[in-house]
């Protein structure tokens, strides 16, 4: 088990490059001031994951300080097909905000036909966030609603020179519409997930996340999931949502799964949580772009088990519907 801070005041996450010692922590909101000064090791990125009954989508805008990345992923469930758009720009670094909470981004990259262009906007007088993507042969138009619950924000640090702030909210209500050649389909009824990522890397790095968003007896829950990448560090991302409380779990999890075995389940043990992942599509993203190299195993589906909460009363989380993943990077 871990002993971990909760943040409660807005605070900066780095002085210069260096990790400010005041930051390592947890908070239930936003708030880290997330400035990092210098360049060559700093990534930013803000990951919105989707999965309805029709949809799954994934969409990405990263700056890895030598180049950015725009990258769109959707699954039509009724039919199986994947879409996949994507497009980089060398030596080209985005604008994301740094205040705490400020997710709104607009970025594009890609030349000519592969052009992806992908647009974040938060609205904090609607308590909403639209995300509009334009690519070869898809549109998507989403608007995410932002219920204004507990969110888990941790910062996570290897060493002084080398931490990570991660900010993640799940169990967000989102409607819309996804266009592929031409033909406009209604999202459905879904979950929206936030990833939000500031901190400078390890030029090598695996992690395990899952997360699972529903209604389960009557309320709102969610879970989140992570492993590998924070093991020793002392600071964790595992917690559990329930009608807008999150439940923080300072546990490093054992994750169980095989990758090779599309329909095989994702098992996450803990004194505090065991839950499975039971897969309806696998996704596999290999990328190679020389520095730059990706290889993700993304597993969605239904989430089935228990958690146990801050009072030591137990909740279901059966029925919540997400993903769990294994991905290895050089970056």
């Amino acid at each position: 088990m871990t002993l971990e801070r909760e943040i409660s005041r807005p605070v900066d996450l780095a002085h210069g490059r260096k990790l400010a010692p005041d930051a390592v922590g947890w908070s239930r909101r936003p708030l880290h001031r997330t400035h990092i000064g210098g360049w060559g090791r700093t990534k930013r990125w803000e990951y919105w994951g989707v999965v309805s009954d029709r949809f799954v989508v994934g969409l990405t805008v990263a700056g890895l300080d030598y180049l950015s990345n725009c990258a769109v992923y959707v699954l039509d469930r009724a039919t199986g097909r994947e879409t996949v758009r994507g497009g980089v720009r060398p030596m080209h670094r985005l604008g994301f905000g740094d205040e705490p909470g400020d997710g709104s981004v607009r970025a594009s990259a890609g030349v000519g036909g592969g052009r992806v262009a992908i647009e974040v906007d938060d609205d904090d007088d609607e308590d909403c966030t639209s995300i509009r993507v334009r690519a070869r042969g898809l549109r998507i138009d989403l608007e995410v609603g932002r219920p204004g619950h507990d969110c888990l924000a941790v910062v996570v640090p290897w060493s002084a020179g080398r931490f990570q702030y991660t900010l993640k909210d799940l169990a967000n209500p989102v409607t819309g519409t996804v266009t592929l050649d031409g033909a406009t389909h209604d999202l459905g009824t879904g979950w929206a997930v936030l990833d939000r990522g500031r901190g400078r890397w390890r030029y090598a790095t695996t992690w395990n996340w899952g997360a699972g968003s529903g209604v389960v007896d009557g309320s709102t829950r969610a879970l989140q999931v992570g492993g590998k990448w924070t093991d020793g560090t002392g600071s964790t991302e595992n917690g559990i949502l329930v009608d807008g409380r999150m439940h923080k779990i300072g546990e490093d999890l054992r994750w169980s799964y095989d990758v090779s075995v599309p329909s095989a389940p994702w098992r996450v043990e803990g004194e505090r949580v065991d839950a499975t992942l039971t897969p309806f599509h696998l996704r596999r993203d290999i990328t190679e772009l020389g520095v730059l190299a990706v290889r993700t195993h993304q597993a969605f589906g239904t989430w089935h088990g228990r958690g146990v909460l801050d009072d030591g009363s137990e909740v279901s989380l059966d029925g919540l519907v997400g993903w769990a993943e294994q991905s290895r990077n050089r970056w």
